[in-house]
């Protein structure tokens, strides 16, 4: 399994990013992705994921309505298009996969080493006041 993150880079508050997450080693449509990010000192978070078999999507609460997962299977890609960005917005996201062992939900984002088995390398988004 391997997973490549791109599309970060600076922006300012209220603009937008949208990062791609190209997967491959194994069948895209059996998995569900997920983004997480991590800021300095601070612990990881869950931001969204979505189920590759039937694109059901789950957010956080804190980019509700912001940010909006999609997966194009054609492609093996996750994209995660990030609108009307925030400072506290800032990290390094990463992308995660696995072949979901249990009904996917919210829970999935707070307890991604539960159900999360293989992680990309990062990309960072700054996102400047």
């Amino acid at each position: 399994v391997q997973l490549v993150e791109s599309g970060g880079g600076l922006v300012q508050a209220g603009g937008s990013l949208r990062l791609s997450c190209a997967a491959s080693g194994f069948t895209f449509d059996d998995y569900v992705i997920g983004w997480f990010r991590q800021a300095p000192g601070e612990e990881r978070e869950g931001v969204s994921c979505i189920t590759n078999s039937d694109g059901t999507t789950y957010y956080a609460d804190s980019v509700k309505g912001r940010f909006t997962i999609s997966s194009d299977n054609a492609k093996n890609t996750v994209y995660l298009q990030m609108n009307s960005l925030k400072p506290e917005d800032t990290a390094v996201y990463y992308c995660a996969a696995d072949i979901p062992g249990a009904t996917v939900g919210n829970w999935f984002l707070s307890n991604p080493d539960r159900y999360f088995g293989s992680w990309g390398q990062g990309t960072q988004v700054t996102v400047s006041s």
